[in-house]
């Protein structure tokens, strides 16, 4: 395809800046992203297996939910029934809610024993993978402006940049889409290697790209769109919603909770049941969210489809179940959190989102690897911009992998201490992001690298040791994986420490051949003798 040489090179230079300026940030979200796909079971290998209660049969969650709000009202703020035999049947917050990542939640379990007595406990509540979903939402920024994480905003404005340099790197290509497009060549200038690597991941998973550059900021900016398209509506409300009950109630009108679940499956044929949240059960304003699972239809939310319904009248208020009265654009919009969360497919396509998003990751990190090398100057000193975006490529890129690396390896012996969790888990990962990237504007990207992947092979080994010590040493009071899932956690782990300390090497290796001067270049006993000997002579 022939396209002139001037709108070539205008497309090539918006594909870089805008490559540039937004790569690292959504390095972080990309690799924390695909982290996410499997929180439920990243939170079940972080929380000890004592920590949940014995499951009980069905008909005995009335009894259940009926004993905790009888003996702690608190709960009728926020009560969870939950359906997985891997949860405990009930939970509730005396401090805090499920939503968002809070470090001082108080949260209660509980269940029935064999003479139907309530058995209660206070746990700690361990937001591991709500730490990996704030990274991939803000990549972490912190601070917020209103009720929004400002992180958020700059994730959003990153993804607006990402999609136009998807658009202008496919236009630029297009020459040579055809002939290039399989072949990595891995002879001759090293660029060459970066440049069919980048280009290869770019264009095979362009569809999956732009559907997460397009939901990012929808999720970013709805609200600044919401209250630009309420200056059109002016006092008619965007969202019109039912006046507020002025209705009292009262728990002993409360519907049996076989009720609620055979309302669910009535109105989602096909359709699990989850957990149920029951919300200001003593207000006027109660309402109940059910959580439903289909793993052949494609969910609104990142786990689950929703209904909301009135627990006191079972009136089903909305819902983002695929269903024939569902509008249009409500089945528009339920496709679209689809796409992003990756909910539809099952355990299959939450793997592909999983590879999809590792691949994200190196995507933006080929981008600016390629950047650097098309500018290294051969034979001398390299130019200020150049230093400070390699050391802030490998600061920013492995300091984040450091830092996931670093919490997960610490997440059960921070259970020994008499600590805040989650607060320790912020503490880890800052500490070791800002170690890395302290180390690469001290020592260099090359050296740096070199020995952060080693750091990051051995945090990963860690993470199955430490299970291997709870199996063969069982008064240290940790513990080993007690599912699949979980188990899967400590796999994935090992498989990273095998590649990251490939890597090490590889990249050790590299450096040694580099020419001097470069920032890439790494020093050999050989090469500062031979620079002495010339200083002295």
């Amino acid at each position: 395809m022939k396209v002139r040489a001037d709108i070539l090179k205008t497309y090539q230079s918006l594909h870089t800046w805008t490559g540039i300026t937004s790569s690292l940030l959504l390095f972080i979200g990309f690799f924390a992203g695909a982290l996410t796909m499997f929180a439920p079971e990243i939170d079940r290998w972080a929380t000890p297996s004592k920590h949940q209660m014995a499951n009980i049969d069905t008909e005995r969650y009335d009894a259940l939910l009926d004993t905790v709000l009888a003996s702690h009202p608190k709960a009728s703020d926020n009560v969870i029934l939950h359906f997985n035999d891997a949860l405990s049947p009930v939970s509730w917050y005396e401090q805090g809610s499920p939503r968002g990542l809070r470090l001082d939640d108080i949260r209660w379990h509980a269940t029935l024993d064999e003479n139907d007595q309530l058995v209660a406990e206070q746990v700690p509540v361990n937001r591991l993978s709500e730490l990996l979903d704030m990274l991939h939402r803000t990549a972490g920024i912190g601070g917020e402006i209103g009720h929004t994480q400002s992180g958020v905003f700059v994730l959003g404005i990153a993804a607006g940049l990402y999609f136009l340099a998807l658009v202008s790197g496919v236009i630029f290509l297009l020459p040579t889409l055809v002939k290039r497009f399989m072949a990595v060549r891995d002879q001759g200038e090293r660029k060459r290697f970066w440049l069919d690597g980048h280009n290869l991941l770019g264009i095979a998973s362009l569809p999956f790209h732009i559907v997460i550059a397009l939901t990012v900021c929808v999720f970013a900016f709805h609200d600044l769109l919401y209250g630009t398209l309420a200056q059109v509506y002016g006092d008619k409300p965007l969202f019109p919603r039912n006046p507020p009950s002025k209705i009292e109630r009262n728990i002993a009108d409360l519907p049996k909770v076989s009720e609620m679940v055979a309302l669910a499956q009535s109105h989602a044929p096909g359709y699990q049941v989850a957990q149920i949240k029951l919300s200001n059960l003593n207000k006027p304003s109660a309402f109940a969210t059910i959580d439903v699972v289909n793993e052949g239809e494609v969910a609104r939310g990142a786990l689950h489809d929703f209904m909301f319904i009135n627990p006191y009248t079972l009136e089903v208020v909305s819902s983002s179940v695929a269903h024939p009265e569902q509008t249009v654009w409500a089945r528009l919009v339920s496709s679209f959190f689809g796409l992003h969360f990756g909910s539809y497919g099952g355990d299959l396509m939450r793997w592909v989102y999983f590879m999809m998003g590792l691949a994200g990751a190196c995507l933006f990190y080929s981008g600016n690897i390629l950047w650097l090398e098309k500018r290294r100057q051969k034979g001398m000193q390299q130019r200020r911009a150049y230093r400070i975006m390699g050391a802030l490529t490998v600061g920013v890129c492995l300091g984040a992998l450091t830092g996931i690396a670093a919490t997960f390896a610490s997440s059960k012996w921070l259970t020994l201490l008499p600590v805040n969790i989650n607060q320790a888990y912020m503490f880890v990962y800052y500490a070791s992001f800002s170690c890395v990237m302290i180390s690469a504007f001290v020592y260099g990207p090359a050296k740096t690298a070199i020995n952060t992947l080693k750091v990051l092979a051995l945090l990963c080994v860690l993470i199955p040791v430490t299970s291997v010590l709870a199996g063969l040493v069982p008064a240290v009071n940790l513990w080993f994986p007690n599912s699949l899932g979980t188990l899967m956690v400590e796999v994935i782990a090992l498989a990273f420490a095998v590649v990251f300390w490939w890597l090490s090497g590889h990249v050790k290796r590299r450096a040694m051949a580099n020419e001097p001067g470069s920032i890439w270049h790494l020093e050999t006993p050989d090469t500062i003798t031979s620079n002495l000997s010339v200083k002295h002579s």
